[in-house]
């Protein structure tokens, strides 16, 4: 069987909390490999866990490997490894969870664990078990379609498209070809409307994987806290195509949703929560890019209270009180990424959702149109300065060069 990676593609690069070492995506039987949540901005009581294709639920301490802190040290791969990881907290807060394949083959496609930056490069190459071969020539593949043939056995994609997004693998005319592999994005299936983490019991939710480029055969599946992985199709939902539409959420539809194809490729996982309570905290289900505006606000089970005034926390700590019931961060930053909740005096706080947030790749177009924004106000800057230089003449340097530098600090903060 060829195992492929499917590519996922966003305007960002991912900050996960789950931190993979080697970080890639594929990985040989009997090697070694680190799994960690270190990078949690508090790691104390968060540990490793994975769902396997023997769709089984375990902790790195049931015998997956060794436990340091909130680290997980695996000394020697096998292929009953592969599944889905993520980190979970102590009061069953996830991380975005991320797919690892292990393989007993002789290649492995070396690919990115997590989400791919739109803009960015990116370079996919072939690694061999040892021996490894003389002859590095290597066919890249595409959706099955072959892309590229290299001699040095790796292929570079120089600017990074959401059109490149797809099944990769490569081939290798000794050693034979790799599983496939995705490429990630992080608005990757399944899509969800409405397109929240939390939810209330009783209302309705539909959950596709229609975004595919090709979503014939791709189903909706889902791991719950009662430790069970099953489809839509198996009754708690009901299935059009590759979209599952629940009529009524109950808290049981707490858990991790993907999209999974006939041959086993997975999209990257989801967390959804359904809770009993009268509150619940709107929050993207997807990663956030850093530069971008968030709102986050309170949403209400009926009756909705007349008194909208809400408490918003971050990682436990009161952030803002807002009469309106809603916050927002005009332009999100790294450290903006954490565990969110509201609070109301009457209704009660809502459960909490992990936000991350992606780093907003630099581009030359950015630039251009910031200094385009700029240029008019350095425009204007030069003139009143000849202008004045020409009215005074050389005795009144200190007044203009005064204008000068009055008029640069009205430039820059009005953009």
């Amino acid at each position: 069987k060829v195992c492929t990676i499917l590519l996922y593609f966003t305007g960002t690069t991912r900050s996960d909390s789950l931190t993979v070492s080697p970080s890639r995506a594929q990985h040989f039987s009997a090697d070694s490999l680190s799994l960690s949540c270190e990078g949690q901005s508090d790691s104390t009581g968060w540990r490793v866990r994975r769902y396997t294709h023997s769709e089984k639920v375990s902790d790195c301490s049931s015998g997956l490997g060794s436990v340091t802190g909130s680290t997980c040290n695996i000394s020697s791969l096998s292929t009953s490894h592969t599944g889905v990881y993520w980190c979970e907290s102590e009061s069953g807060e996830s991380s975005n969870p991320v797919n690892i394949t292990v393989t007993n083959g002789a290649v492995i496609l070396d690919s990115p664990v997590h989400p791919v930056t739109e803009g960015d490069p990116l370079t996919l190459r072939c690694l061999y078990r040892d021996p490894k071969p003389s002859n590095l020539t290597a066919e890249f593949y595409k959706n099955g379609s072959l892309l590229q043939t290299q001699t040095t056995g790796e292929m570079t994609i120089r600017t990074v498209s959401k059109s490149d997004e797809g099944l990769y693998h490569c081939k290798h005319p000794e050693k034979g070809e790799t599983s496939g592999a995705s490429e990630n994005r992080d608005d990757f299936g399944p899509s969800f409307s409405p397109s929240r983490a939390q939810h209330f019991t009783n209302d309705s939710l539909s959950l596709s994987c229609e975004g595919q480029s090709n979503s014939t055969g791709w189903r909706v599946r889902r791991y719950t806290h009662s430790e069970k992985v099953s489809d839509c199709s198996s009754g708690w939902g009901s299935v059009t195509g590759s979209t599952c539409n629940i009529s009524s959420l109950s808290t049981s539809h707490t858990g991790v949703y993907w999209c999974e194809s006939e041959s086993g490729e997975s999209s990257n996982p989801v967390n959804i929560t359904v809770t009993n309570g009268a509150v619940i905290l709107d929050s993207p289900v997807h990663p956030v890019t850093e530069g971008d505006p968030l709102t986050l606000r309170c949403l209400y089970r009926d009756p909705k209270p007349s008194n909208l005034t809400a408490e918003l926390y971050k990682d436990g700590s009161l952030l803002q009180t807002q009469t309106t019931g809603e916050m927002t961060i005009r332009t999100v930053l790294k450290s903006d990424e954490g565990l969110y909740h509201c609070k109301h005096p009457e209704k009660g706080e809502s459960p909490q959702s992990w936000i991350s947030v992606t780093g907003a790749s630099f581009s030359v177009f950015s630039l251009l149109s910031s200094l385009m924004a700029v240029s008019p106000y350095l425009l204007v800057t030069i003139v009143l300065g000849v202008k004045c230089y020409r009215a005074q003449g050389e005795n009144s340097q200190s007044s203009c060069g005064s204008l000068i530098t009055n008029t640069l600090r009205w430039t820059f903060y009005i953009s």
